[in-house]
């Protein structure tokens, strides 16, 4: 697409092959990190290998990519805490992992609107061609999951009152977004997807101060 054309790969700066090196340079090192964990995590990482391999055909598949984006990036929501612990506590890490995926529909939904023009031409599909003029309802609904989902999983491991607060901030700020948002603005949309830079600095910070 036009936003992505200066793109090393798409402007033949690199080719396919030397690309593919590169991915083998990164996946042999994530192997590395990988083998360092204990044995229930190596098996844990080693099962999101088919969501990784799957996720970047999905655009050809369904208008639901950002679904299985979702749950492909927040896997490490899982992963970090079986690294630390051992294994999973499922009642704190499932609505963790839920959240992750609600959030990441929210933000590559808003992502997908600066690309709805040229997708279309090409024929990949998103949510973002999916929900059209209803956007703003979607985003409204996972954003409410997502916060619903963090006070599930802040019950479950006792968090304290400042995680709820920050959750209670990350609530007002995904309001402001989805109410401003202008999906037909691929400036806005762009504007909007880089400010959730800020709902993760929010969560991180509030969970430090909760625990302590």
């Amino acid at each position: 697409v036009a936003r992505t054309a200066s793109r090393p790969l798409a402007a033949g700066d690199i080719s396919t092959f030397q690309s593919f090196i590169f991915l083998g340079g990164q996946l042999s090192l994530a192997l590395c990190v990988l083998l360092c964990l204990n044995y229930y995590s190596i098996i844990l990482g080693a099962a999101s290998l088919s969501l990784v391999i799957t996720y970047p055909l999905m655009k050809r598949i369904t208008y639901w990519p950002q679904l299985v984006l979702g749950l492909t990036f927040n896997w490490g929501a899982l992963l970090g805490w079986s690294a630390v612990k051992g294994s999973c506590e499922w009642s704190v890490c499932l609505p963790l992992y839920l959240a992750g995926v609600m959030w990441t529909l929210v933000y590559d939904t808003i992502y997908a609107h600066q690309d709805k023009r040229d997708d279309i031409v090409i024929g990949v599909k998103s949510t973002a061609l999916q929900f059209k003029e209803d956007t703003k309802q979607w985003l409204s609904g996972f954003s409410l999951a997502m916060l619903l989902s963090l006070c599930v999983a802040g019950i479950n491991c006792n968090q304290t009152f400042p995680y709820y607060s920050a959750v209670a901030a990350i609530g007002a700020h995904l309001a402001h977004q989805v109410y401003t948002l202008d999906i037909d603005k691929p400036e806005d949309c762009w504007k909007k997807f880089a400010s959730n830079r800020t709902v993760g600095f929010l969560l991180f910070i509030g969970i430090v101060l909760g625990n302590l």
